[in-house]
């Protein structure tokens, strides 16, 4: 779909996943390319979380290629591949945070890749870059946070500190997997907000999977629809229709449609 010239940040080659007999994606060929922001869409089922991990190198394919940063992640040995993960950053549904150490602590391991071992202990124990996880707190809004047990936190003060981890890291991409689903509206527009901050102010490409069709519009400029494993448009986020949306989530009986009320939905925001 993009025009982008250059070489894409990530590019799928014909790329399916099976879990055992299940097969999760179908031959997927995708160019992603550097600085833009690309919303996965699609129903429960579809492939979206698989998709991220195939970009972040936790899953392999079981067949084609997945191309990151200009390499070719299933023929990188595990240290090169912990090379290329380290300039990848991923902000999970369920946040990925331990619950028994302090905020501190959880944004320190945006430093893990390059720390280490004797240097990520000893900081369990006296903390290590302070300074820098403070400021990343403050970036996302929580700066009185830094010692709190994370455990003590609500959901949305949970997801910053993934996002201030983000930070620490300071990755080339990040990838954020339903990171607002288990939010209420308010804090999934302040989520994605500061994504979309973090995105601009450090020229970082960002790629979302999401189920709400509306944030998806608000925060991407491009979508790329995914339905039973499959790819169903990759279109610029202005080019969204009614017809396109009913396409992707269809039920699987022929009679079956979109309801009439989501059909309305999309048209308001479509016009808007």
């Amino acid at each position: 779909m993009s025009n982008h010239p250059g070489l894409p940040i990530f590019e799928l080659k014909q790329v399916s996943q099976k879990f055992g007999q299940f097969r999760a994606l179908a031959n997927l060929n995708l160019k992603i390319y550097p600085g833009e922001k690309v919303g996965l869409v699609g129903s429960s089922g579809a492939g979206k979380s698989t998709l991220i991990r195939l970009l972040n190198g936790t899953l392999l394919p079981t067949q084609g290629e997945v191309w990151a940063l200009g390499r070719n992640l299933s023929k990188l040995s595990p240290h090169r591949l912990r090379q290329v993960q380290r300039r990848i950053g991923t902000v999970y549904q369920q946040f990925n945070l331990v619950n028994n150490l302090r905020v501190i602590h959880n944004v320190n391991a945006g430093h893990l890749g390059r720390w280490s071992f004797v240097k990520a202990a000893v900081s369990l124990v006296f903390p290590l870059e302070v300074e820098t996880a403070a400021k990343a707190l403050t970036q996302v809004g929580i700066p009185e946070k830094l010692y709190a047990p994370t455990d003590k936190l609500s959901g949305g003060q949970q997801q910053r500190v993934a996002l201030a981890r983000v930070l620490v890291q300071n990755p080339e991409v990040i990838l954020a997997d339903e990171p607002i689903s288990n939010l209420d509206p308010q804090l999934s527009r302040e989520i994605m907000d500061l994504l979309r901050d973090i995105s601009d102010t450090g020229s970082k490409t960002l790629i979302i999977s999401l189920h709400a069709l509306e944030f998806a519009r608000n925060y991407c400029d491009r979508l790329v629809g995914l339905r039973q494993g499959k790819i169903v448009f990759d279109i610029p986020t202005a080019h969204l229709s009614p017809k396109m949306i009913e396409a992707l989530y269809r039920l699987e009986t022929p009679e079956s449609t979109v309801s009439p009320s989501l059909i309305q939905h999309i048209k308001q925001y479509s016009s808007s």
